[in-house]
């Protein structure tokens, strides 16, 4: 498979028109691949409530092929740690996050398309993998509020 401008233009197409302002496209034949490969095609404004990989013990990999996400990394009191610009125009290509790491990610430009790598197989986020301090999704004004806050981490 090539990963050109047509298939970016195509999954941020996608992503554009989703509920959740994201859209994947995998590489991987089947969710239980050993290793999970993927384009994420994002937009401002979609939330990744911050979660970790721990019970299963997953790193991930994320390189920004387009566009600009802030990648930050919490304590598990929800107080941010770092928080770092990825981006190709800035020369930060991109992050390794180590396994059982709080984490987050806001975007910050209109067609940004991440490819991600991850262990395998995908196993759906528990209770216990969602920060508790993070607004709910659901609650769409106290999300807007929390990302405008993290993005002053910039």
């Amino acid at each position: 498979m090539i990963i050109d401008k047509a298939l970016l233009d195509s999954v941020s197409a996608q992503a554009v028109e989703n509920q959740r302002l994201r859209m994947n496209y995998n590489f991987h034949q089947q969710l239980d691949d050993p290793l999970n490969r993927l384009l994420n095609a994002m937009e401002p404004g979609s939330y990744f409530p911050p979660h970790r990989h721990k019970n299963p013990d997953k790193e991930e990999i994320f390189l920004v092929l387009r566009g600009s996400v802030l990648i930050l990394i919490f304590d598990d009191n929800g107080s941010v740690v770092s928080s770092t610009e990825v981006s190709p125009q800035k020369e930060v290509y991109g992050m390794e996050i180590e396994a059982g790491t709080w984490h987050s990610l806001i975007v910050l430009e209109p067609g940004t398309v991440v490819y991600e790598v991850k262990k395998g197989p995908y196993v759906p986020l528990t209770p216990d993998n969602i920060a508790p301090w993070a607004p709910n999704p659901a609650n769409k004004e106290e999300v807007q509020k929390y990302i405008e806050s993290l993005i002053s981490f910039r």
